[in-house]
């Protein structure tokens, strides 16, 4: 929130600088009491101490009417005694700085430094007191809280490392507080010897002036002071062989932890480099004396105060509470460094607690897979490499074993190594005897590949298998069958869902780092390292056992969101489906291996109903053809008897809308199935499915509006198949019509965009783009909604039939860049092409149209057939061609349009009849039909005007522009023969259209 009043340094409100001294006194005084206001009375003494008007209130009443016309009326509230500023406190600066100076009392040194220059910045400089007038009196009240906000910024710039900044800020004559502050930044900066004298001048003052002795605390830096003159040594700790990658956040923060915690554990799985993070802290540590001691050898509880006395040079055999006081005595301001704590950390927290209670300066820093559970303790949960370092790891490690190896998998490889810096070097080390691609090619098992680690490193970091046996030797028995079962879920899971297999406490599982919490908007959700679950599931004591319970938690929770995607608010349950897609996705290859019907239709039902509403229809068809026969074999339950309707209804939609109408299992399923009232969009799909096709219009009247809806719909389809496309836009309208009365959000935004992809198709760009600020009118504040980048493509081309290319390139930018699965049936390239092309830049859009056609050539592609994909391509092709045919530059895709006639002729030939066309066959071919005729124009004028005469009575596809430019071209290449051929054709049916269509291309 911005500043709106200032009042500190110049008086300014809103942009416009206040210049009346009384209206600054006014301003000032409502500022001093902005919740509450300023009483009448109040507000005249202060604005007139001396004298006083005749009218008081009416004086002040002018006053704020003369503000209210400069700054806008709402800036100031009548109340019941006097007024106020409707202003929130932060955005009035005289509060926003009492606001920093509470907010720079966090303990988070980090924290109070932002505050505290957040608020010092409202200051120009130091500020001036001077008494007087209502905004003098302000300032000299605030004069305080700018010493408070200085000293809080020169408290944490010190506490923070920032030593030299903190020396120009900490006052000298400030409290011990700031002193201590003073004294550690002066040692850092101008050493020990500086402080100590700095201190001994401030206990001789206040001997002699008040006859005391420093505090407590300020003695003890003394002492810590005088120590940091002794040398620096460090036992245990190793340089590094090598450079340690992407850690440099977490020592920072480590760091930061060791000077306000006494005890900080670096908390992670094994392979994660804590013990290296440790070494690398301790190096630097600001402590004098540091001892790393490491427990990988300790075998029990008990050995841990005795090994810690050994290591450190007091090995004296005696009681445990002798020891401590041993260890106390040797370290003193020390570091202490416990490694590898996680299998006898409840022997090490005993101790550590021992320690801080006879200590006062001692910090210790742990690392351990499970934290020590101390309330001293602060941890420091150590992430996964980024991608990125991961990379650069496996490069420095695999050029180091082979100089000349070839990385270009390298990627490949990291992205499967869970971010493990163990994992990623055992893999680099492989490419003595392996390619890199051959590494990639053989981590499905990651346990009998990465093993033969350095020699240098302990014996336990030799393999990966032996890393994460550490951490499972640590469960007990219930312990490792619950992960083991759990590793089921391929990305992660929730309580909920865990309480369907196991019975056992995950937070056993979390403090051994075998699970990851994290937040989501919906709770907790625990996961699980790859190599954790790939290492705990070939350990699956029973594996059936674990399929049940993962396929009943999958089952009931689809039966129970299911319906909410097509809710009023659907955003947040599409996002809680997203988020479990990939377990869903496990589940449903489960269950159709399992032959478990309903297993399949709760599971199959909410990733179908997930897909549909974000026009996923490659995923819908591969799920109809997966699970045709198991559904057409199920007797469905009352529980599960919508939801089976409702799977089967999808299949048969998804089979009209890719590949138009045709016979398929689900459509028996229907048939077999009890109909349910239409009052949904699904329920209402069905009735039409199983009602001849002939009732059909009337039911384009249905009391019932879903019913009525969605028969229009359907009926819209099959005039547009037929190429009457003006009855399709009627019966979209009558659609959009019968549900504008009744919320049902989904399947209103549903036919919105329906009915503007029918506008588009008949010119009326007006329309299609009233439909697309209907439909984000109607989406509100729902987030991202899961269709938006449909309904902006159309808004786009919207647009860009209207003319205003900079407002198509403003939709097309607030798409968002990852679009899925669907990308690749974008018109993203080609209508940033035409974009270029209507700006003037020739070259640029038809490079965007190449770019376009090569993406469509991908040959891994092509092998995919994704369905939709042949369709897509030749509306692609065709656009393409026409944009280069009308500048003029066919060479620049000869490659496209060699043998064009003969492919088109192939397409027509194989032509399904009229009522087994999908949507969009015979527009898609007149579009095809287009580009011949724009590669023909110039030798066979009269041919070209006859294709532009079919192509436009098949109503061609009008995605992109340009393309209806043809016509333009072909009369002005033969008008006569243009107009005759409309005559010609004005009678005949598509099948005797294709059979002129093919007589022109074949002669």
């Amino acid at each position: 929130m911005s500043t709106e009043l200032t009042l500190l340094s110049g008086v300014c409100c809103r942009g416009r600088e206040i210049t009346g001294p009384r209206l600054r006194d006014l301003l000032a005084l409502l500022a001093g009491s902005p919740r509450a206001g300023c009483g009448v009375p109040a507000l005249v003494d202060g604005l007139w101490p001396d004298a006083q008007p005749d009218n008081p209130a009416k004086a002040v009443q002018v006053l704020v009417a003369r503000l209210r016309a400069q700054l806008g009326a709402d800036l100031i509230a009548t109340t019941a005694t006097g007024y106020r500023l409707t202003l929130a406190e932060e955005q009035i600066d005289a509060s926003f700085v009492l606001l920093q100076a509470a907010k720079g009392r966090s303990t988070d040194p980090a924290t109070a430094l932002k505050a505290a220059e957040q608020g010092l910045a409202c200051w120009d400089g130091e500020p001036e007191v001077t008494a007087g007038d209502p905004l003098s009196r302000l300032r000299a009240e605030r004069a305080s809280t700018y010493r408070d906000l200085q000293r809080i910024r020169g408290l944490a710039l010190s506490q923070l490392g920032r030593h030299e900044e903190a020396m120009t800020v900490l006052d000298p004559d400030g409290d011990e507080e700031t002193l201590r502050a003073l004294l550690r930044s002066e040692a850092a900066t101008a050493g020990p010897s500086a402080a100590l004298a700095r201190y001994d001048t401030y206990r001789r003052r206040i001997r002699d002036d008040l006859g005391a002795d420093p505090g407590l605390e300020l003695q003890a830096l003394h002492r810590e002071l005088l120590q940091a003159q002794a040398p620096i040594r460090r036992h245990g700790v190793a340089h590094e062989p090598n450079e340690l990658l992407g850690r440099d956040d977490d020592i920072a923060a480590v760091r930061t932890l060791l000077r306000t915690s006494r005890v900080v554990s670096i908390v992670g799985p094994g392979g994660l480099g804590k013990t290296r993070l440790a070494h690398a802290v301790s190096r630097d540590a600001t402590q004098r004396l540091v001892h790393f001691v490491s427990l990988a050898a300790t075998n029990s509880d008990s050995d841990v105060t005795a090994e810690v006395a050994s290591s450190i040079g007091d090995a004296r055999p005696a009681r445990v509470g002798n020891e401590v006081t041993g260890i106390v005595s040797a370290l003193g301001p020390a570091l202490l460094v416990l490694d590898n704590c996680e299998h006898v950390v409840d022997g090490v927290a005993e101790l550590v607690r021992a320690l801080v209670a006879m200590s006062r300066e001692l910090r210790i820093l742990t690392t351990s897979r499970a934290p020590l559970g101390l309330s001293s303790e602060a941890v420091h949960l150590l992430p996964e490499l980024t991608l990125a370092d991961s990379v650069e790891l496996f490069r420095q490690r695999a050029r180091a074993a082979r100089p000349n190896v070839d990385l270009t998998d390298a990627t490949e490889i990291c992205r499967q190594l869970d971010g493990l810096p163990l994992a990623v070097e055992l893999a680099a080390a492989k490419v003595r005897v392996l390619s890199v691609r051959e590494i990639a090619g053989r981590l499905d098992d990651r346990f009998s590949l990465l093993r033969g680690g350095s020699r240098d490193a302990p014996e336990r970091h030799r393999t990966l298998a032996a890393v994460v046996d550490w951490s499972w030797n640590l469960l007990d028995g219930k312990g490792q069958d619950a992960l083991a079962d759990l590793s089921i879920f391929p990305n992660g899971f929730t309580v909920d869902a865990a309480g369907h297999l196991v019975d056992h406490d995950l937070a056993d599982l979390v403090e051994q780092s075998l699970l990851k919490v994290v937040d989501t908007p919906w709770g907790s959700r625990f996961l699980m390292l790859a190599t954790v679950r790939e290492f705990a599931a070939a350990r699956r004591s029973d594996p059936d056992r674990a399929i049940t319970g993962f396929l009943k938690w999958a089952t009931e929770f689809g039966l129970t969101h299911h319906e909410q995607v097509y809710g009023e608010r659907p955003t947040a349950t599409v996002e809680l489906i997203r988020s479990e897609q990939d377990n869903l996705s496990l589940a449903l290859r489960h269950a159709i291996d399992r032959g478990d019907a309903r297993s399949m239709v709760g599971v199959g039902i909410v990733l179908a109903s997930l897909w549909v509403v974000e026009n996923r229809y490659v995923r819908l068809v591969r799920l109809q053809e997966e699970t045709a026969w198991l559904l057409s074999h199920y007797e469905p339950d009352e529980e599960t008897l919508d939801a089976t309707r409702t799977l089967a209804t999808i299949g048969v939609s998804t089979t009209f809308a890719v590949q138009g109408p045709k016979a398929v299992r689900a459509m028996a399923v229907l048939r077999r199935l009890p109909l349910a009232p239409p009052t949904t969009m699904y329920r209402a799909i069905a009735t039409l499915v199983v009602t001849p096709g002939e009732q059909w219009p009337a039911m384009c009247e249905a009391e019932e509006p879903v019913l009525a809806a969605m028969a229009n719909v359907v009926m819209s389809y099959l005039y547009e198949i037929e190429c009457d496309v003006d009855r399709a836009v009627l019966a979209g309208r009558r659609a959009l019509e019968v549900l504008d009365r009744g919320p049902r959000t989904w399947l209103r935004i549903m036919v919105h965009a329906r009915y503007s992809e029918l506008c588009l198709q008949v010119g009326r760009p007006e329309e299609a783009l009233a439909q697309a600020h209907a439909i984000l009118a109607l989406i509100g504040d729902q987030g991202d909604w899961p269709t938006e980048a449909g309904i902006r493509w159309g808004a786009a081309i919207a647009c860009l039939q209207l003319g205003d290319p900079d407002e198509a390139e403003r939709w097309l930018d607030e798409i968002l860049p990852d679009y899925g699965e669907q990308n690749v049936l974008a018109p993203d390239l080609g209508l940033r092409a035409s974009i270029k092309l209507s700006r003037g830049d020739i070259d640029g859009g038809l490079a965007l149209w190449r770019e376009s056609l090569a993406r469509l050539r991908d040959e891994e592609l092509v092998r995919q057939d994704l369905p939709g994909f042949d369709t897509w391509a030749m509306e692609n092709e065709a656009a393409a061609v026409i944009a280069h045919a009308l500048h003029g530059r066919l060479d620049l895709v000869a490659a496209v349009t060699r043998g064009q006639h003969e492919r088109l002729v192939a397409r027509l030939v194989t032509l399904p009849t009229t009522s087994s066309l999908s949507v969009g066959g015979y527009p898609v071919l007149g579009a095809l039909l287009l580009a011949v005729a724009a590669t023909d124009v110039a030798h066979a004028p009269t041919r070209s005007a006859q294709l532009v005469a079919i192509a436009e009575k098949w109503r061609y596809t009008k995605t992109f522009v340009g393309i209806d430019r043809m016509r333009q071209v072909a009369t002005d290449a033969d008008r006569a023969g243009y107009e005759q051929a409309v005559a010609d054709y004005a009678g005949l049916a598509n099948d005797e259209l294709r059979r002129v269509a093919l007589d022109l291309l074949s002669g």
